[in-house]
Order: structure tokens, then C-alpha cells, then sequence
């Protein structure tokens, strides 16, 4: 078994300027556009004290240690039951590498082991080929499209995926 390229850790109080990077515009296309330093400000809080219905995490690579990105899972109602979302961000000069499928892995993992939902959904916008080959390669099972909306106020055509944990 070939280790993996990452580790995730618990979201951080240090992880606030990796927040504003990764809600660089570029990064934040198939998203709705960037977020304003308030709304920033805001996610960084709910990222320290999710509760006890997710965790964040950023994503290090290994070995250099080099954070890269943020990954986490979080409890929606989601057509009449209560399942676990996922969602992830890789900075631009990592991307390619397959650091957000490893990433995944080990998010599927913690999700997993929460044994409290059957499923885990990601909701990638239906044109964001990175996002969805991720999960194609996690094992997710695409359910197919649907309308959602992120941020608040901003439709934005998804696929649905659903990996049974």
C-alpha cells in the first residue's frame, strides 16, 4: 500500500489566511465569485466550531509539509434525510497532483467513522470536470443533476454524487 501524499488536520485559528487564498476568484468560479473579508471572517468561525455536525480540515502535503488546501464534511437535509456534504479547495499551484483525492480518502474515512449518516454527498458544479473526476475516483456515484444553492441567493447547476459510507 503506497502512502498517502497528504494528512488532514483540524481547522485552525492559522488557517485564516489560507481561507483568503482559497477564495481568490480564480478559485472560486464554479462557486458563485469571491466572498467579502465579512463573509470570510464568518467561514473561518463556523470552520473552528463546526459543532457537531462536521469538521474542516486543512490539507498538508507530505512530506514537505505544505498546506495546500481545505477539505471537510458537514451535516444537510437533503431530500427528506440527514446525510454528511463534502467539499474541497486545492490552491492552483497544487492542483494536478491528486492531492484532493487523497484528501478525500481520508475525509471519506473520518466520515466514515462518525457511523452516524449512510451517505455522503459532494455537490461540484455540473462544469467543473476536476471536482467531478475527483469523485469518480473516490468511488461516489453520480445520482445526476440538480439545482443548488451557493452561496446563498446564487442558483448554480450541480451533479449530485453519493458514495454509501
Amino acid at each position: 500500500m503506497t502512502a498517502s501524499p497528504v494528512r488532514i488536520e483540524p481547522w485552525s485559528d492559522d488557517d485564516l489566511d489560507l481561507l483568503r487564498r482559497l477564495n481568490a476568484p480564480e478559485m472560486m468560479t464554479h462557486l458563485g465569485g469571491p466572498e467579502t473579508e465579512e463573509q470570510i471572517l464568518k467561514r473561518h468561525r463556523r470552520y473552528l466550531d463546526p459543532g457537531e455536525d462536521g469538521v474542516m480540515f486543512r490539507v498538508v502535503a507530505l512530506p514537505g509539509g505544505e498546506v495546500v488546501g481545505s477539505i471537510g464534511y458537514w451535516e444537510r437535509a437533503w431530500r427528506g434525510e440527514t446525510v454528511y456534504e463534502t467539499g474541497w479547495s486545492v490552491l492552483p499551484e497544487f492542483a494536478g497532483r491528486g492531492l484532493a483525492t487523497a484528501a478525500g480518502v481520508a475525509v471519506v474515512a473520518a466520515a466514515r467513522a462518525e457511523r452516524r449518516h449512510r451517505y455522503l454527498h459532494a455537490y461540484p458544479s455540473a462544469g467543473h470536470p476536476a471536482s467531478n473526476a475527483i469523485c469518480r475516483k473516490l468511488g461516489f456515484s453520480l445520482l445526476g443533476e440538480c439545482d443548488f444553492e451557493y452561496p446563498p441567493g446564487h442558483a448554480m447547476r450541480c451533479n449530485d454524487w453519493r458514495l454509501d459510507l
